[in-house]
């Protein structure tokens, strides 16, 4: 069991992968804080890392070694401006030096320091070793990327350590949707209500506002940063953005000069059915653009879905209710966040051992239930909505063409918003004492459908659509 906050779930980073960019960037600055705290890191004269399983076969197309280079070189992924990543990484690759921790200079050639390496460790298929020389000698640390940017050591030395943290923390512990719903029931609050108890435990109500409003604006610059920009994105399989054109044809001739005036326009607009599924689309894809150009995004609960959960919001804030304010997207955003954590604790979020149900699955179940409450649901019907938005995506196959988080992962994303707005709709209309797949049911399924999946369909371009189309490798 672990103690997992909304702002776990939901964390500010670099695209275009959580499991394969942001995890291997967390895991460089954990090395450095070990080899900090063994008094080590001074005397480091050389590195080297190994990537294995899916960080090695998709993990070029996913900026690994970016990652890798960007964490060792003490960037912090919230923080680094965008237009400074490639400069970091060519004057690394031209110099052959890597300034460690922007501390001390170390050399290092890419091409050869990095190594990827085919096989899958035993403990989970994204698994690295930091190796560092010191005095000739080799010293080596092992760390695991598990999917949302959350990173691991094998012998989870804290894992007593966490579940303590996890029961005597939170006043409310929370793994089932069962015990969520015993909880709204004792202290008669709706699931924001007890999720928000529990974040009270960690941080105050300024600080849990003030970090909500910040995952909210990232989200909302990101959705207007995708549709104002036009071309080409990058890998090498040419794929032209769709957002910018979707943008031109549904937007009106209002006036605006940023984000917040932006969303007040598209508020004013006269929106016809057919036109707001094409917003919602146009909402999901333009997130899912910016983290396939290493734009700065949302984990929600994984790079590759982070579009799903803004796409669903900014509907809801735009189309569903024009007086929606902070309120609303407080609501939403921890009632996702807590049911983006169940599914983490009793099954995966890792596409790498779950396919693309365990991250567009789960995107669209913790943007359903989140919607569902804002409309008027019952804590039953939230977790119905979840449910019936994973229920069909079960099995889904994660198969990046050429490694690239961008066919069919930018399209996903658009369905997964689209499906989950319909759950919720669903949902509302549903009696729970008929219902026949209660939630705990479907998070248990899916972690029996990921282990029984082929490996090849787990994030190694090694099945489905990444070799049914003859595409050059990238």
């Amino acid at each position: 069991m672990e103690c997992i906050s909304v702002f776990d779930m939901l964390k500010i980073g670099v695209g275009p992968s959580s499991s394969h960019t942001l995890g291997p960037w967390r895991a460089a600055e954990r090395w450095i804080e070990e080899l900090k705290a063994a008094n080590k890191f001074d005397q480091v004269e050389q590195i080297t890392v190994d990537l294995y399983g899916s960080l090695s076969l998709t993990g070029k197309g996913h900026a690994t070694d970016y990652a890798v280079m960007l964490g060792l070189s003490g960037g912090d992924p919230e923080m680094i401006p965008i237009d400074s990543i490639e400069s970091i990484i060519n004057t690394i690759k031209k110099d052959k030096i890597l300034h460690f921790n922007n501390e001390k200079f170390v050399p290092f050639h890419p091409e050869t320091d990095i190594i990827f390496n085919r096989e899958f460790l035993p403990f989970h298929a994204n698994g690295m070793i930091f190796t560092a020389t010191i005095d000739g000698k080799k010293s080596k640390s092992t760390f695991y990327s598990i999917g949302g940017g959350f990173v691991v050591k094998e012998e989870r030395k804290n894992s007593k350590k966490n579940k303590e943290i996890f029961l005597n923390t939170f006043p409310y512990p929370i793994v089932k949707g069962t015990e969520l719903l015993a909880y709204c029931t004792q202290l008669n609050l709706p699931i924001s209500g007890v999720v928000l108890e529990n974040e009270r435990s960690l941080r105050d109500d300024e600080a849990i506002d003030f970090e909500l409003q910040r995952i909210w604006t990232t989200m909302l610059e990101c959705m207007y940063i995708g549709c104002h920009t036009e071309g080409s994105l990058p890998g090498g399989l040419n794929v032209r953005r769709r957002a910018y054109d979707m943008h031109e044809t549904l937007k009106g001739s209002l006036p605006y000069s940023n984000p917040e005036e932006w969303m007040e326009t598209i508020r004013q607009t006269e929106v016809k059915f057919r036109q707001i599924l094409k917003w919602v689309s146009c909402f999901a894809l333009s997130v899912n653009e910016v983290n396939a150009s290493l734009g700065r995004v949302v984990t929600a609960p994984t790079n590759g879905s982070a579009g799903v959960i803004p796409a669903v919001l900014m509907y809801y804030m735009v189309i569903e209710n024009h007086e929606a304010n902070f309120d609303h997207i407080k609501r939403f955003l921890l009632v996702a966040g807590e049911i983006g954590s169940m599914f983490k604790k009793s099954a995966t979020i890792s596409a790498a051992m779950g396919g693309c149900q365990a991250e567009i699955g789960v995107s669209s179940a913790m943007a359903a239930g989140a919607l569902c409450e804002l409309m008027g649901g019952s804590t039953d019907q939230v977790l119905i909505a979840a449910e019936i938005a994973m229920e069909h995506h079960l099995g889904l196959t994660c198969d990046p063409i050429g490694g690239l988080v961008q066919i069919p992962c930018i399209e996903r994303n658009s369905m997964g918003a689209i499906k989950a707005i319909h759950a919720a709709e669903l949902a509302l209309d549903t009696d729970p004492a008929h219902v026949k797949v209660p939630f705990d049911k479907v998070v248990s399924t899916m972690w029996e459908t990921a282990k029984d999946m082929s490996s090849k369909y787990k994030e190694t371009s090694e099945g489905g659509l990444a070799v049914a189309v003859n595409i050059p490798d990238c």
